[in-house]
């Protein structure tokens, strides 16, 4: 697909997405993750568009697209993996998952695959400590991971040579 008419599906979206909304700056965060979840990330085509819709300055969209971890301006992998690294995940050994995870994927935290597959990233807090260590992978929770279990867990999405 050519560059311009990506553009031109993205801004077709970005418009049936400002129609669901009243034309409020309150609406702003919904709108945001909408478009999030269709692409995977905020294409700055969107943040022009929406900016000029709702009367904001762009760099407003900005620094909430930024605040937010949930939201990015960089595009994502198919699967998003999220490893807690909150006290009770730290505690126990969070880092350990997220570095077996770095040397499965070849990636570290914040990157995503080369072939687009997956992104890795570190939070907080999943609000899961009861089964600390914690990950999710796109929306579905894994407890009391291992590194041992990190392979596991993604071979069920295919793609990732785990021997």
């Amino acid at each position: 697909m050519t560059v311009e008419k990506n553009s031109q599906r993205i801004l077709s979206y970005t418009r049936d997405v400002m129609a669901g909304y009243p034309r409020e700056q309150r609406f702003t965060l919904a709108m945001l993750q909408d478009i999030q979840k269709k692409y995977k990330y905020i294409p700055r085509e969107s943040l022009e568009q929406l900016s000029d819709h709702l009367g904001v300055p762009l760099s407003k969209l900005y620094s909430i697209a930024t605040f937010y971890k949930a939201l990015s301006l960089q595009p994502k992998g198919d699967h998003v993996i999220r490893v807690c690294d909150g006290t009770a995940c730290h505690i126990r050994s969070s880092m350990v998952i997220v570095d077996e995870l770095a040397k499965i994927l070849m990636i570290k935290p914040g990157e995503t695959t080369s072939d687009g597959k997956f992104s890795l990233e570190t939070v907080n807090c999943l609000g899961s400590c009861a089964m600390a260590p914690a990950m999710v992978i796109d929306e579905t929770y894994y407890g009391k991971v291992t590194p041992s279990r990190t392979r596991e867990i993604l071979n069920e999405y295919g793609g990732v040579d785990c021997e």
